[in-house]
């Protein structure tokens, strides 16, 4: 029986599912959904009848999510 090279070692993908993209930023489907109708997430793109999330869209729009604390208190005082 042969293993297939990528069952053996993953091969890394641009394009993510609606349920993939939501894990790598660590939020459920649904809350994933809400912030793609908010703006707060990319757009998908379309591959025939499938939406795909772009890890390296995903990757800036999780960037530039606020953050919270003190921390997130000095570094925008530091930008004023």
């Amino acid at each position: 029986m042969t293993r297939a090279l990528s069952d053996i070692r993953p091969v890394p993908r641009r394009g993510l599912s609606r349920d993939e993209a939501a894990i790598y930023i660590g939020i459920s489907p649904g809350k994933f959904e809400d912030m793609v109708d908010d703006g707060r997430m990319p757009q998908p793109r379309w591959i025939d009848n499938r939406k795909v999330w772009d890890v390296r869209e995903l990757d800036l729009s999780f960037d530039a999510l606020p953050r919270h604390g003190p921390a997130a208190a000095a570094d925008w005082q530091a930008a004023v």
